[in-house]
């Protein structure tokens, strides 16, 4: 099948800009939670929706006192937390630009993103993000404002609009439209420099409202059980902004955590107790890994293995049975299900707080086996498909049947076409305006609406998208072989002491790969083998971690043909990290940064 299109929804048009939910919900329910935030003690407390509309409204008059004004645009530097949601609506409710930038940005990365946006103002959290800002400030002739949030910019932007009447704020408010430029998000890019997408409020009531509707198990909300999320993912790329955008008008109670580590992250989920989240692969990776590991130290590895055995096969057989290809798991298998869901399943659900249920995933793609194993411990996982040009999510699964190892169906009203050269085309109500002051790059990523993606893939016979690489990531070797890394280093990444891997070999004669650890599973491989610690270079050295390793590539191998296969491989003392310029801000690998920072790995690679 080469396109596939889903048919709209019956929703109404969206109206009016984003910011109206807040104000709508506090009149229609001022008593309803809509988000949690922690107090002074580290508690979390329920904030109303009248609480937060009032907030809304406090700051949006302070920043017209302090002279934002209508189409200005204002950046936010900052990790995931309360106030940069503030900051979104307050500054939507004037018709403001919201330019993200990452709070790990370097000086030159966040100059050039408020040069080239021309903000005029410019929210940070703290004073290394001032400073970093100060460092460019001479060469940023249109700043005129910087607050700093840990030395109480809010109150001071409450203080200063005290004196305006609401109205003035809803003038501003009324006069934004679907067609109004909600965003600029620049584009992290693993190449070259990054791009402003032009996102408006549009894109993201057409985003927020399908994924409501057609998820809507995953929205609702009962009596005595509200549903709830915690956004954990940064709010300056565009999945956690999405995520606040749908939560704020599905009325989902959503808290905010400012860290991805399994250590920070476990605790809050625990005490705050979401009902769903959207995620990225790696987290779920990390719940998982961190649950063998406990198998391993209480001395029931032989159990848990077992058990997500029987998880992947019941889901697996759950799955064929939603698409008429089998009867459903059998008696014996369920008899076995249940029994596990007491002794392990259960304990995985209790670790993300007790009421999950269901979730969303995106970013990059999902094990086959590791969907197929949440599903049976009874966490649903939708996994979907989707860029910044695309206001997140353009396909994802279907909460009726999925079809693990694919990335879904097109949202409804919207359009996924493979080109002739394998490329995946969008089109729908989602797609970005283009991008920011850079009319030759709109012109090659837009063709008559539709968004050329940069990525590959293809379509089954019921119009569910599986990515199979990037058109720029295609390797050639000098025998000219063409190979697609992704599947590759994705199952090489399966092993749980892996942290990351990147394959090479463009030009060369055969494929190799670059290989990082995970600190912790390392770790907890060295204690249950009896072994001493040892130093980073001291691992890469070690015989029966690369015995481990060289299983990994093994199983990767098995997926291609020989002339595709990873010859040979190094383990490196660290990991690739984002502060090293080596990761983009939401994970992926700058491929050319990374193989020239090892450069000498790399030539080892291919010596005779």
């Amino acid at each position: 099948m080469r396109e596939f299109t889903n048919p709209p929804l019956a929703s109404a048009p969206p109206v009016g800009g984003l910011a109206d939910a807040v104000y709508d919900h506090a009149l229609e329910d001022p008593l309803y939670p809509a988000l949690g935030r922690k107090d002074e003690h580290g508690e979390w407390r329920d904030v109303t929706s009248a609480e937060f509309r009032d907030e809304v409204l406090a700051l949006a008059k302070g920043l017209l006192a302090q002279g934002i004004r209508f189409g200005d645009r204002v950046a936010i530097m900052s990790r995931t937390r309360y106030e940069w949601t503030l900051f979104d609506y307050a500054l939507w409710s004037i018709g403001a630009q919201v330019v993200p930038i990452y709070p790990t940005s370097s000086a030159e990365q966040v100059f050039w993103t408020l040069h080239d946006s021309q903000v005029s103002a410019a929210m940070v959290e703290h004073e290394d993000h001032a400073m970093t800002i100060a460092t460019v400030i001479d060469r940023l002739p249109m700043m005129r404002r910087l607050w700093q949030l840990d030395v109480g910019a809010v109150q001071e932007l409450y203080e200063a609009g005290a004196h305006l009447d609401d109205e003035v704020v809803h003038r501003h408010r009324r006069a934004v439209t679907p067609e109004s430029v909600a965003t600029i998000i620049y584009t992290s890019g693993t190449t070259g420099r990054p791009k402003g997408c032009v996102i408006t409020h549009g894109n993201f009531m057409f985003e927020a409202d399908t994924a409501i509707e057609r998820w809507e198990p995953l929205f609702h909300s009962k009596k005595g059980d509200e549903a709830a999320t915690l956004l954990f993912l940064p709010l300056a790329h565009v999945f956690g902004r999405m995520v606040q955008v749908a939560a704020i008008r599905g009325k989902v109670k959503f808290g905010h955590q400012p860290q991805m580590s399994a250590a920070a992250l476990l605790p809050d989920l625990a005490a705050f107790r979401p009902t769903f989240f959207l995620a990225v692969p790696y987290i779920f990776e990390k719940v998982f890994n961190a649950a063998r590991r406990k198998a391993e130290r209480e001395g029931k590895a032989g159990p848990f293995e077992k058990a997500v055995e029987v998880a992947v096969r019941y889901a697996d057989a759950v799955e064929a049975k939603a698409w008429g290809i089998g009867p459903g798991p059998s008696a014996a298998l369920r008899v076995q299900h249940q029994l596990f869901d007491k002794l392990v399943y259960s304990k995985i659900r209790e670790a993300m707080g007790g009421r999950m249920k269901q979730a969303m995933s995106g970013g990059s793609a999902m094990d086959r086996r590791l969907g197929l194993f949440f599903a049976g411990a009874g966490v649903q996982i939708y996994e979907g498909y989707g860029l910044t040009e695309s206001t997140a999510a353009a396909t994802a699964n279907p909460p009726e049947r999925t079809r693990y190892g694919t990335v879904g169906q097109p949202f409804p009203g919207t359009t996924v076409h493979i080109a002739d050269d394998g490329e995946v085309w969008l089109h729908g109500p989602n797609i970005f305006q283009g991008y920011l002051n850079d009319p030759k790059s709109t012109d090659a990523a837009l063709h008559d609406g539709w968004l050329a993606t940069g990525d590959l893939g293809s379509l089954d016979e019921d119009g569910f998208l599986t990515i199979t690489g990037r058109k720029k990531e295609i390797l050639v070797t000098s025998g000219g072989k063409s190979v697609s890394p992704a599947q590759l280093e994705e199952r090489v990444r399966d092993h749980p002491l892996v942290a990351q891997c990147i394959v090479v070999g463009n030009d060369r004669p055969y494929i190799a790969a670059l290989v990082t650890l995970d600190a912790e599973a390392v770790e907890h491989w060295l204690q249950m083998r009896g072994k001493p610690k040892l130093t980073p270079a001291e691992l890469v050295r070690d015989p029966d971690l690369e015995t481990e390793v060289r299983r990994a590539v093994v199983a990767a191998n098995t997926l291609v043909s020989q002339a595709e296969s990873i010859r040979t491989f190094r383990i490196l003392a660290h990991q690739f990290t984002e502060e090293h310029g080596l990761l983009t801000p939401s994970l992926k690998l700058k491929r050319k940064v990374i193989e020239k920072a090892y450069t000498s790995e790399v030539e080892a690679l291919y010596r005779a």
